[in-house]
């Protein structure tokens, strides 16, 4: 019997993800093609100041990719740029900026978080900016060898760093973690921290722990969060996320227990909604001014895809 692949992929839908990049990874240990790729008059730089990309342009027409010329004028380390992919003929690098208290006029640094939320950038290129903010973080935590000390020396593209004393080699690491909505009919259970904007809840979400499922995850973070025991357990849908650098899996779950009993160190209030409830918080007309996330976050995915279904 054939296997029912679904016709849609519902994490085309969130944010940081349709990467248009080739990432040619069997091919980054390359060192010459790299150089090759790097020279090229097409080449393009993203360029990342403190954790912030740095756009250029005014009000709409922004770019966050940069030519080697304006990479050098804000003294780019392009001897250290890490190689995200091809993006159709063009090769895209990612770079670290020193600090600084302000750049040229015409560039700007942005933070991620609302580059997704206001819309400037498409979809495309916020993958993009994830996969860069991501690798270059990772480079910043790790220069040095986790097994002997030793300072550390980026190789394969940046996609790996080597110790030249023990030998060791280090990959960029991911983080995995759940982000679920436990629901009991018309009925599913949110929370929100203090640091949320007003009146936004959402669905709880917590690392994967090492031995764990994915759903023994999900099981176990409900009910450390809120208390309610949880059955069985459906993957939904996933999202990059890079603060710094996390893969978020969605999932539902179904609640076994009606009785709420609160993390207070995790959660600043969590309760049961209705399904005509989180609607309304979707669309944000909930009489109570009460609100759900943003679309490109999974947890708006997650909470529509349920509020739909019902």
């Amino acid at each position: 019997m054939p296997i029912p692949f679904p016709d849609d992929e519902p994490s085309r839908l969130t944010g940081f993800s349709n990467s248009p990049l080739d990432r040619l990874g069997d091919r980054r240990g390359d060192a010459a093609l790299l150089a090759d790729l790097a020279e090229r008059p097409e080449a393009g730089f993203v360029l990342v100041e403190r954790d912030r990309p740095v756009l250029a342009g005014i009000g709409e027409v922004r770019t966050a990719v940069h030519g080697r010329g304006a990479a050098a004028a804000l003294s780019a380390r392009l001897d250290q740029a890490v190689f995200l992919g091809l993006d159709g003929e063009q090769p895209l690098f990612a770079v670290a900026l020193p600090p600084a208290d302000a750049l040229p006029e015409g560039f700007e640094a942005c933070d991620l978080r609302g580059l997704a939320m206001d819309g400037v950038l498409d979809g495309r290129a916020l993958s993009v900016l994830a996969e860069a903010k991501s690798l270059l973080d990772w480079h910043a935590r790790h220069g040095f060898c986790a097994n002997c000390g030793t300072a550390t020396q980026l190789s394969t593209g940046g996609w790996r760093r080597d110790c030249a004393a023990c030998g060791a080699q280090h990959f960029p690491r991911t983080d995995p973690v759940v982000i679920m909505l436990a629901v009991d009919g018309d009925r599913c259970v949110m929370g929100r921290q203090a640091r949320f904007m007003p009146g936004m809840y959402s669905c709880l979400a917590g690392f994967v722990e090492p031995g764990e499922t994915i759903e023994d995850a999900v099981r176990r973070e409900i009910r450390e969060e809120a208390g309610v025991p949880v059955g069985r357990v459906r993957y939904l849908a996933s999202q990059p996320w890079p603060f710094p650098s996390s893969l978020m899996i969605g999932c539902l779950a179904e609640a076994l227990g009606d009785t709420i009993t609160m993390d207070s160190d995790e959660l600043e209030d969590c309760r049961w909604f209705h399904r005509d409830e989180a609607a309304a918080m979707l669309e944000r007309t909930h009489p109570e001014g009460l609100t759900a996330p943003m679309p490109f976050a999974i947890a708006h995915r997650i909470l529509r895809a349920w509020v739909e279904a019902g």
